[in-house]
């Protein structure tokens, strides 16, 4: 409603009017001068005055209000006596401010004991970022996934990969519902808009958009491909764990008999299945974990990425050579290097229990966000194992799929051997790790910071897998094996009728001989590696090159993709 005024009001005095004539008549009211120019309103950023709310709308309000209640008062004890936290409170916790969700009336009209089908989806920003969600809200039929539930997950997904924004899955279900009223005669999961569609979606969306997911329970069957299909896992302590069948089904199956902390627990998926990326002991450490995630990824792979206030090192860069050991098989700890050479505090560990003879995760140089793959000679001397190549393979995966640039500190023996490893799949697997760094296009650099041995010098990046430049420390000894294996290698049958001092001082001689062929100075001399560098200059040298190689472009490969998978 508009009120007209002369030239003579003052907004002040409009203002007050407005009021009072909307409080009286119970609707909006606009103060206008004689040329029809808005002088005030009732607006209050028309949250107060003014404001009539139907019966109507006061009925949909008290449905919402309703549903975001969540399951009934058994569903809510049941989670309470699991030590977890309601989903909504989870999602306080972990955004800024929710901005809106969608199918909040799922389900509504077949059953009260459904709000929402137990699935919550929106949009919400985390640290000025926009971010979509799903959460499932076990309260509701311990978070099994219903037809509706599937349906918002859905829209969920292609909405965030059309607007170019992460999506976090937190992560609660016992899997898909099983109740007969779920489905009609004949009915199937694999039906081309239920079930399956949610896992086609993350497989095409891989890559477009960053997808974290956060596990608090059981996740069995189907369902537990959604943790395992995101970029980045998360695993609770105590509350969580995957199986592709519940040790019910298993003993059933197979005769096993076991916990699902056995078959599947975050133990398992840390230090032996590698699908975990991180463990966290409870569910404040899993927001602090997505956060930190998020703010090394972009919003879309062909996003800028986020960039923080550069910082010097925790230790000090010139410090950096007394770490390395002159003898090659000797060990130290390669986070010692780390602390060295990135940002203070800046390293996120990614599968720190897992394959730990190679030490994945992100960190900052000079406040970017980089990859780092390094060798880590404090365990079985950073030889490269089955497991530690695809662990590898994964990560740098990643980072090319997102535009991060990478660096790896080469300190290793090469690829295991052995029956044990064969069996393994050392070949299969090892290949892996190689066609990832060979078809990685982001900015990468090779630092040779000790041991450069046999094909490990390929996964690592070395000058012929396309670094942008490779980088050696004084420390460095590249050679196609190492001494003692090079020894044994050309004089294994003279050795054969040696023993005793003979044997050892032959060993010896042909080791110091050995080592006139691996002189670091002698190869930069060949252009073997582009540049020899001191190793209290290594950060210096790493922030110059990555500056130098930020605009560094892309080859369009004329083939549809290659041919080894991950």
């Amino acid at each position: 409603m508009e009120i007209r005024v002369n030239d003579e009001a003052d907004e002040e005095t409009a203002r007050v009017i407005a009021t009072a004539v909307a409080e009286h008549l119970g609707q909006p009211v606009e103060i206008v001068d004689e040329n029809g120019g808005r002088v005030s309103a009732d607006d209050g950023d028309w949250e107060e005055g003014g404001a009539v709310v139907t019966d109507r709308e006061e009925r949909l309000r008290e449905d919402v209000q309703s549903i975001l209640e969540g399951g009934p008062e058994r569903g809510h004890e049941k989670i309470e006596d699991l030590g977890k936290l309601f989903v909504r409170d989870r999602l306080d916790m972990l955004f800024d401010e929710i901005a809106y969700e969608d199918g909040t009336f799922a389900r509504y009209a077949d059953d009260d004991e459904l709000p929402g089908d137990g699935l919550l989806t929106g949009v919400g920003t985390i640290n000025d970022r926009q971010v979509f969600f799903t959460a499932n809200d076990y309260t509701v039929k311990a978070g099994s996934l219903g037809q509706m539930g599937v349906e918002k997950e859905i829209r969920l997904a292609e909405r965030a990969a059309e607007a170019g924004a992460p999506i976090v899955r937190l992560i609660d279900s016992t899997g898909a519902r099983l109740d007969a009223e779920e489905r009609d005669e004949g009915d199937t999961h694999m039906d081309r808009y239920r079930g399956g569609k949610m896992f086609y979606n993350q497989c095409i969306h891989s890559g477009q958009v960053p997808q974290i997911g956060v596990l608090y329970g059981p996740d069995i069957a189907g369902s537990a491909y959604t943790p395992v299909f995101c970029d980045f896992l998360v695993m609770v302590d105590d509350i969580s764990g995957m199986a592709i069948a519940s040790p019910r089904i298993v003993e059933a199956m197979t005769g096993e008999s076991i916990d699902m902390e056995g078959l599947g627990g975050p133990e398992v998926h840390a230090k032996h299945s590698g699908s975990a990326d991180l463990v966290v002991p409870d569910e404040e450490y899993a927001v602090e974990a997505v956060k930190h995630l998020l703010s090394f990824l972009p919003q879309k792979y062909d996003a800028p990425n986020p960039t923080r206030e550069a910082k010097p090192p925790v230790k000090n860069p010139k410090g950096l050579d007394q770490v390395i050991p002159d003898e090659p098989n000797e060990a130290y700890d390669v986070h010692e290097v780390i602390d060295r050479v990135f940002d203070r505090e800046s390293f996120f560990e990614i599968k720190p229990e897992f394959a730990r003879e190679i030490v994945t995760g992100f960190a900052r140089l000079n406040g970017k966000p980089v990859g780092v793959v390094a060798n880590q000679p404090d365990h079985v001397s950073g030889a490269i194992f089955p497991d530690s190549a695809e662990k590898a393979a994964e990560f740098v995966w990643i980072c090319d799929a997102y535009e991060i640039p990478l660096v790896y500190l080469c300190d290793t023996p090469g690829f295991m051997v052995g029956s044990k490893v064969e069996k393994e799949g050392i070949l299969q697997r090892g290949r892996k790790f190689i066609y990832a760094t060979s078809n990685a296009q982001v900015p990468k650099f090779c630092v040779i910071t000790r041991k450069a041995y046999g094909a490990g010098i390929y996964a690592m990046c070395g000058p012929s897998f396309g670094p942008d430049a490779t980088l050696a420390l004084p420390s460095a000894e590249i050679s196609v094996m190492g001494p003692d294996a090079a020894v044994h290698a050309l004089f294994g049958g003279q050795l054969e009728d040696m023993e005793g001092e003979t044997r050892e001082a032959f060993i010896e001689s042909a080791k110091a001989e050995f080592q006139k062929y691996i002189d670091v100075r002698k190869q930069a001399s060949n252009m073997q590696v582009d540049e020899l560098v001191p190793a209290g200059d290594l950060r210096q040298q790493l922030v110059a090159r990555m500056t130098a190689f930020e605009n560094k472009r892309r080859t369009r490969r004329d083939r549809h993709h290659g041919t080894i998978l991950f």
